[in-house]
């Protein structure tokens, strides 16, 4: 960020930018409930929508299923609603309606997640994220 930044006027006229821009706050509990909400309503009418059409559905589901874990560490999981949370807003980087491109921050955004945090994704989360991709195939 730099110094001098601002945030959108449309959103907040009377923040301050280092405020509204700091990283710190990203695991804020108020921050995390936020993404925790919008994943709940979101991640999973989405990844039925477009799971056949994007390579990282499986990585997707199984940072879902290690977020739900119970003996996954609160900053991992907040970090993790995160990028689910980045992966269902309509609005993002690259508008997911274009085709080929669409997806490519959201892969890209949960490959660095899944590099850092990789080690928090068991073998029973990925289990359950091939489980559920066999039986949406065979569902189509």
């Amino acid at each position: 960020m730099s110094a001098d930044a601002k945030p959108s006027p449309d959103v907040n006229p009377e923040a301050n930018a280092r405020e509204v821009l700091d990283p710190k706050k990203a695991l804020v509990p108020a921050a995390v409930r936020v993404n925790e909400q919008r994943v709940a309503r979101g991640f999973w009418p989405k990844i039925r929508k477009v799971a056949s059409k994007i390579p990282f559905a499986a990585d997707a589901l199984s940072l879902w299923w290690c977020a739900k874990d119970p003996t996954t560490p609160t900053a991992a999981k907040g970090m993790m609603l995160a990028a689910l949370a980045y992966f269902v807003l309509p609005t993002d980087a690259i508008p997911d309606v274009l085709p080929a491109i669409g997806f490519t921050d959201d892969a890209a955004v949960i490959a660095a997640l899944i590099a850092i945090l990789g080690k928090n994704i068991k073998p029973r989360h990925k289990d359950e994220a091939k489980t559920f991709l066999a039986k949406l195939g065979a569902d189509d």
